[in-house]
């Protein structure tokens, strides 16, 4: 038992090689994201931008520790965590098309890239929203953007160990409050484990009659990824008539597929994907994939992240980010920045609120004298992260 209890230990944020596993992985994903946010324009194609902010995971974790190798000598797994979605304005998320799509942007479009790296299954993800053109963003759009950046910093300062998820619920409202925005029912932040994207922790945005979860206080070591939206309407989604790409195995169900195609498919999700998300635009044979994904749907062997929608006209201000709930500080890993190009009339009043965003968010250690950095060690991202106080 205390060898074991000695493996879980090593896998755990107490573990400074896991710690550079997610700083490695946040530094890819928000290259990412920065691509991606650089080609965006009047014009473009959103299936070419998803396209690119896989690409940009792929090529970069195929550079990252080659040499490393698991307990059992086999070479550490990378790459995508969640593939890239790129949703336009009402449309809130997981939205990543097939190849034929023919969605391109307009100028005052409002974007939400959302995206994810792992290493070795250590998860890192992250989401902005982004303005097409060069014309600033202004009114209640403004303030959804700006309301959901708001409570992303005070949620930082909070998640502490001994707070609780109905803490951080609390701030996310505040901040919606003061903008005078709604926050998205059924959002979710969840905790997040080696190869566990979605943990049974988690924060919900909005309680409602049909949406809350289970009280949990945040304890040391652990890892959340803090996913907030807030909307111009009524915060209401729904499902659209456009069908999800974006699926994930599901790895306790099991059952003898009778289609050729169902098995080939299956078998080339269990090989590139066998317990994260991924979209059906990487796998070999688009055609053939919706063929036989069918089957394995109605069997439960895999299960799909639905697009959703925020009534015709609306928009949603979007942030995600990874923090690790350390013993002396939470540190958030992927960078998050003030939305560009974006003016809000609005400002925090709540009180507490200022009195979170005025703490400091210390992410260095002092410098020890002639101490040298290891041999190999990643260098972690430069976030700017609100790694200092905010000025509302």
């Amino acid at each position: 038992m205390e060898e074991d209890d000695k493996v879980e230990e090593e896998k755990s944020v107490g573990s400074p090689d896991v710690v550079n596993k997610y700083k490695t992985a946040a530094e890819i994903a928000d290259k990412a994201i920065a691509a991606v946010s650089a080609k965006v324009a009047a014009g473009v194609d959103v299936v070419s931008l998803c396209a690119l902010g896989d690409s940009v995971i792929t090529e970069s974790t195929a550079g990252v520790y080659n040499k490393a190798r698991t307990e059992k000598g086999d070479k550490i797994d990378k790459g995508v965590a969640f593939p890239t979605c790129v949703s336009v304005n009402n449309c809130v998320c997981h939205f990543s098309p097939m190849s034929d799509d023919t969605t391109v942007l307009k100028d005052g479009d409002i974007i939400s890239i959302d995206l994810g790296c792992h290493i070795d299954g250590y998860i890192a993800l992250a989401a902005r929203s982004v303005v097409v053109g060069n014309e600033e963003l202004t009114g209640k759009a403004a303030d959804a953007l700006m309301a959901a950046y708001v409570a992303g910093e005070a949620v930082l300062r909070a998640l502490r160990p001994g707070k609780t998820n109905y803490d951080v619920t609390e701030i996310i409202n505040r901040a919606a409050l003061d903008f005078g925005v709604e926050v998205v029912e059924g959002s979710l932040s969840h905790q997040m484990k080696r190869y566990v994207i979605d943990g049974n922790k988690a924060i919900i945005g909005k309680p409602t009659y049909e949406h809350r979860v289970e009280d949990i206080k945040f304890e040391e070591n652990e890892v959340y990824a803090i996913d907030i939206a807030m909307s111009t309407g009524e915060g209401k989604l729904k499902e659209a008539r456009v069908r999800s790409t974006v699926f994930k195995r599901q790895v306790d169900v099991e059952y003898m597929l009778k289609m050729k195609a169902s098995r080939q498919v299956f078998s080339e999700i269990n090989a590139k994907s066998p317990a994260l998300p991924f979209v059906l635009r990487a796998l070999s044979d688009e055609q053939k994939c919706k063929l036989g994904m069918t089957e394995l749907l109605t069997h439960g062997l895999v299960v799909g992240y639905p697009v959703l929608y925020e009534k015709e006209g609306e928009i949603v201000g979007r942030i995600k980010y990874t923090a690790l709930v350390m013993p002396s500080q939470t540190i958030r890993v992927t960078a998050v920045q003030p939305p560009q190009n974006v003016k809000s009339e609005k400002e925090v009043k709540d009180q507490s609120l200022k009195d979170l965003l005025a703490q400091e968010v210390d992410r260095k250690k002092k410098k020890k004298k002639d101490k040298k950095k290891p041999e190999g060690a990643e260098a972690p991202p430069a976030a700017e992260d609100g790694a200092q106080k905010m000025e509302m």
